[in-house]
């Protein structure tokens, strides 16, 4: 996602730029990615929560809160808005001023649960998705370049790399929204990221379990695919000629 300058303190990431890059160059005269002379695709971009991480509001809450109380939270049609909350602060906002919109619409014991629940949210992100690790190693081990866009707050983002420190390194980049104050699906934060990593949306693939986001890669040239498990997102880039 972003680079990190040092080692951030919790709910305090540092980011030196809006994205991260590795230290070692994608592109070259020489590079791999003449193993991919026949295929289009040259790079992979990938959505975190759903995609590369299991995400469980659940799992954060549950044994802490009476249960009516967290099934009302959970509930598909949000009708406690914890997921609009976040929405808002994977737009960029802060929590600190989200935190009176709460209390007002909700009620004190709602935010207090609200705000247990962003001070806690690495409990919410129990394991990265079977087989994803795996495969963002194989994209890499045959030289297509690994990259994400996220929705997701600048305040808790900086958990999934400190949590899942494997996901840092095998990512070459990553954008996230809370940081750019830009969101999927709009056009703008694939733009963004396309030239930050300097790729050509052509030859870019994008995993998301949400439709509208991939209706959203799909409307400036990037080959969207809703993505269902790992052996699904395999099968889907051999399709479009990635051989792994």
């Amino acid at each position: 996602m972003i680079p990190y300058v040092g080692s951030p303190q919790r709910g305090e990431p540092t980011y030196e730029t809006p994205y991260t890059k590795s230290q070692t160059p994608l592109n070259g005269p020489n590079n791999t990615r003449s193993i991919m002379a026949n295929s289009p695709i040259t790079d992979v971009i990938f959505d975190f929560c759903g995609v590369l991480l299991d995400w469980n509001t659940r799992a954060c809450l549950e044994g802490k809160f009476p249960d009516d109380v967290v099934n009302r939270i959970c509930a598909n049609d949000d009708p406690c808005g914890f997921f609009h909350y976040e929405d808002r602060m994977d737009a960029g906002e802060d929590l600190a001023d989200i935190l009176p919109d709460v209390r007002r619409e909700q009620g004190d014991e709602l935010a207090a649960i609200f705000e247990y629940y962003i001070a806690h949210y690495d409990d919410a992100l129990p394991r990265t998705l079977p087989g994803m690790v795996e495969l963002l190693e194989d994209l890499k081990a045959h030289g297509y370049g690994v990259w994400g866009l996220t929705n997701w707050s600048h305040e808790t983002f900086h958990l999934a790399f400190e949590k899942f420190p494997r996901l840092e390194e095998l990512l070459q980049g990553t954008v996230v929204s809370g940081v750019e104050k830009m969101h999927k699906p709009n056009a703008d934060i694939y733009e963004l990221a396309l030239n930050h990593f300097g790729l050509t949306a052509g030859n870019c693939v994008f995993f998301d379990d949400t439709a509208k986001n991939i209706v959203g890669a799909n409307e400036v040239g990037i080959h969207g695919l809703l993505f269902e498990n790992a052996l699904q997102a395999r099968e889907s880039l051999a399709q479009l000629g990635v051989r792994l």
